[in-house]
This record gives C-alpha cells, structure tokens and sequence, in this order.
C-alpha cells in the first residue's frame, strides 16, 4: 500500500513539474498504452476493457484536439489528423476491430517520434 502510494506521489509530481511539450509526450504515451491494453483485451474477448480503453484513448486525442494553438497553420493538419483518429477510434470500439486500432496506435507513435525529435532540436538550439 505505501509502496503503491509513493508511485502515485511520484506520478503526480511528474506531471505538475513537466514542462507543456513533456506533457504532449505523456498524452502521446498514454493513448499508445491504451490502444495497446484495448488491442489485447480484444484478443482475449473481453469486450468491456476494450471499450474502456480505446475510449480512454479517443479521450487523449479530444484533449490533444482542443488544445492545438491554431493561430499556427501546422494545428490545422494535426486538427485534421486528431479528427480522422477519432473516426477510426470510434469504428474500432464499434466493430472492435485490432486492425484499426494497430493503424491508430502507429499513427500515434508516429506523432510521438516526431514530437521527440522537436523537443531534441529545441532543447539542443536551446529554446527549451
């Protein structure tokens, strides 16, 4: 129990001193593991953990979505690739289909690299 409460202490601080461009990375991580859970309780046929988790997923998604700074013409793009996932998303929970939540899940990982690789340039050019 104290052990369990020490990591949630530690999580919580995580999150509360992350920098913003850390927190999209968190978010991007998040809704991987969620596809991933959802992707194997599929497998094993339980119905219930996958739809809470791939909702667990469109939730991450809606909240990267609503935060885009869209004063900068590249949230456009990323508007319009959030709204796609969100379409898969939901006709993966519908059909509770693997196939389509591999495809979001690669998306999503596709989106973290990236993101990875502008925190690396920032942090190297300084503007972290």
């Amino acid at each position: 129990m104290a052990l369990s409460n020490a990591f949630n202490q530690y999580n919580n601080s995580k999150i509360l001193t992350a920098t913003p461009a850390e927190l999209v990375l968190m978010l991007y991580e998040g809704a991987i593991k969620f596809c991933n859970v959802a992707i194997v309780a599929i497998e094993h046929k339980d119905i219930q953990k996958a739809h809470i988790h791939i909702v667990k997923t469109q939730k991450i998604v809606d909240h990267l979505r609503a935060t885009l700074d869209m004063k900068y013409p590249v949230a456009n793009e990323f508007d319009k690739v959030y709204a796609y996932l969100q379409r898969r998303l939901i006709e993966a929970n519908i059909k509770k289909d693997i196939a389509i939540l591999e495809e979001v899940c690669e998306h999503i990982r596709s989106m973290r690299d990236t993101w990875k690789e502008v925190m690396r340039i920032n942090r190297a050019s300084g503007a972290i």
